[in-house]
């Protein structure tokens, strides 16, 4: 099984790519493809949730740190296979709209350039650590699509990163906006020893370590942690765990507890 070792040695052997202290690899999925997390995923997974049964309806979907936009583009094409198949004659049952952001706007050019469904994928620049300005435009597109929420938010393989260079309240902070902008929450968070090899990559590229890596106190079992701070803090519930990709992490998905909107609609 390939570990984060193995991913530090792959990012080593590459100039550009191993100097990313934010996790924008310029070719990330090559050494990560989608197919990665989609073959745990099932290409169900909208109708799984309950949606998607009036044709009418819009189902919004958002990738937090979408890179270059690959896996937002291929889960797109993988919960549309029955619509996008060549023998495919009925409509869609619902209308599937993704937005994806990641603060690299070079990355977003790219990913813009190269979509091949922007009726349905829109590719934005945002760093969601800004609090007020990230908040603005994921509220605003919500309400361009009349929604209160996303109906499903994919944070892969972005905890770290935030964590790293923001620290622990910026780590929980993350969690708690897009529990509270999200019905349904995948999410795949890098286990501690990503940190170690993601800090030993940056000193031997010859950078300083990471601001607050010495000083975290949020360590050892990151995803069971931010389970812990998504059940007792967030109002969300975890349903179920995908398993774990390649990578040894674990894709768990949560839910918005109903008890939660009974409370805010009181």
């Amino acid at each position: 099984m390939a570990t984060c070792g193995a991913e530090s040695e792959v990012l080593d052997e590459k100039d550009d790519p191993g100097a990313a202290p934010y996790g924008n690899f310029i070719n990330y999925y090559t050494f990560n493809p989608p197919e990665n997390r989609l073959s745990l995923i099932p290409t169900t997974l909208i109708q799984d949730l309950g949606y998607g049964k009036d044709s009418s309806e819009t189902i919004l979907m958002l990738d937090v740190g979408c890179n270059s936009g690959d896996l937002t583009v291929a889960l797109y094409r993988h919960l549309q296979q029955r619509v996008l198949s060549e023998d495919a004659t009925t409509p869609p049952d619902s209308d599937l709209q993704l937005l994806g952001f990641d603060l690299d706007e070079t990355l977003i050019l790219r990913a813009q350039q190269t979509n091949p469904f922007p009726q349905s994928i829109s590719f934005i620049p945002l760093d969601i650590t800004e609090d007020a300005a990230s908040q603005t435009q994921l509220q605003d597109y919500l309400r361009q699509h009349g929604c209160f929420r996303f109906h499903l938010s994919l944070c892969l393989a972005v905890t770290m990163w935030v964590h790293l260079n923001h620290g622990d309240a910026a780590l929980l902070g993350l969690l708690s906006r897009l529990a509270s902008v999200s019905q349904h929450l995948l999410l795949e968070a890098q286990p501690w020893k990503c940190y170690r090899s993601a800090a030993r990559r940056l000193r031997k590229l010859g950078r300083s370590d990471f601001d607050h890596f010495k000083e975290l106190k949020i360590r050892g079992d990151v995803a069971e942690q931010a389970r812990e701070h998504l059940e007792k803090h967030c109002g969300m519930a975890l349903m179920q765990c995908f398993g774990s990709t390649s990578w040894d992490r674990r894709l768990l998905l949560f839910r918005r507890s109903e008890t939660v909107d009974l409370h805010l609609s009181q």
